[in-house]
């Protein structure tokens, strides 16, 4: 087996474990449980880098408790594979950074920051008028459509639902439905702030899951879309109280 084939199915092992997690069916995600029964062990931690900031699903969106030795485990992948410094790699810069600036933050350890500086200013995340490209990349970017991050990624997403609703639709049509999923987490993620959508990502998710069904990966996207989309406790009594 190659090193891709064992990586790519190390990830979309991965992404079941936390599936599970945030699914409430799987119990907790242990990263370094995960690491340590892996039969490839540089394939496992290839896997923690390419989920990225989503390995940390469980803790902020279902509270699970985040272990020290799972931090560990994320500080070992970025040694293993170090964060890219190439400038052409832009949205690989932000999705490190990202799950830099989670880990630090769920470990108590701030140092950690430092594993995946802060990419330089992305003048594509701008450029909405070419809103196919610019959805590509946004959907390159969904790890960062999640509780616990703010930044330009998500500025340009508050900006741009229309591109982002355009995104969706283009990708269905195409039956891209891993890209049409990752878009509807950004919309997701607005809608939970509490923005105006042009396109229901609700029905979109829906529409996208009985169509196109998904791998591992794809579904972890729609679980926490559903999470975002999901009535927020204490919703139902003010929405009540203001009748």
């Amino acid at each position: 087996m190659s090193s891709h084939s064992a990586f790519a199915e190390a990830a979309d092992a991965l992404a079941v474990s936390v599936l599970g997690a945030l699914s409430g069916t799987g119990g907790a995600a242990q990263l370094a449980r995960y690491v340590d029964d892996a039969p490839d062990t540089l394939a496992a931690l290839a896997a923690v880098r390419v989920l990225g900031a989503d390995v940390f699903s469980p803790h902020l969106l279902a509270g699970h408790p985040f272990q020290a030795q799972d931090a560990a485990v994320v500080a070992k992948a970025f040694d293993a594979f170090p964060a890219s410094e190439a400038t052409e790699e832009a949205a690989v810069a932000h999705r490190d950074h990202a799950t830099a600036v989670l880990l630090a933050r769920l470990s108590g350890d701030d140092t950690l920051r430092a594993v995946a500086p802060a990419p330089a200013d992305d003048p594509a995340l701008s450029r909405t008028a070419d809103w196919s490209g610019w959805s590509v990349r946004m959907a390159q970017l969904a790890p960062l459509a999640t509780l616990g991050l703010d930044g330009p990624v998500h500025e340009a997403a508050r900006a741009g639902a229309l591109p982002l609703s355009r995104g969706v639709s283009r990708s269905i049509l195409r039956r891209d439905f891993p890209t049409a999923l990752r878009l509807v987490r950004w919309l997701a993620w607005l809608s939970h702030e509490g923005a105006g959508l042009p396109l229901d990502p609700d029905l979109a998710a829906e529409h996208v899951w009985l169509v196109g069904g998904a791998g591992p990966r794809a579904a972890l996207d729609l679980a926490i879309a559903r999470h975002f989309l999901a009535p927020q406790p204490g919703a139902a009594a003010e929405e009540a109280a203001s009748t």
